[in-house]
């Protein structure tokens, strides 16, 4: 399967809307950089029928250097982004595995 870029998706939004590629850029550009700064702040970003993303907290724990599994070194905990696909997004990704080889 292709991997479909930013400059992808907005040469096709361009192609779809009228709208130039410059003017897709810069919309494009502004909602990644405000979710990036709502999940920053911990805000969850929601977007209805595609997904939801949430920051979640790991526990700290101890993991294991598998060069030398006798030493334990622990890993603090962190913030990481989960994404939670929405109800449409999971039922059209579904249908793709008769599509997928091997």
């Amino acid at each position: 399967m292709p991997t479909i870029t930013k400059r992808d998706l907005v040469v096709r939004i361009s192609n779809e809307t009228g709208m130039t590629q410059q003017q897709v850029f810069d919309v494009l550009q502004h909602f990644i950089d405000d979710a990036t700064a709502c999940l920053a702040q911990g805000d969850e970003v929601v977007l209805r029928n595609f997904g939801t993303f949430q920051v979640k907290r790991t526990e700290p724990k101890i993991g294991r250097n598998p060069n030398k599994p006798e030493i334990a070194v622990p890993i603090p905990a962190r913030a990481v982004v989960k994404f939670k696909p929405g109800k449409e997004l999971k039922e059209r990704v579904a249908k793709v595995l008769p599509k997928l080889k091997g």
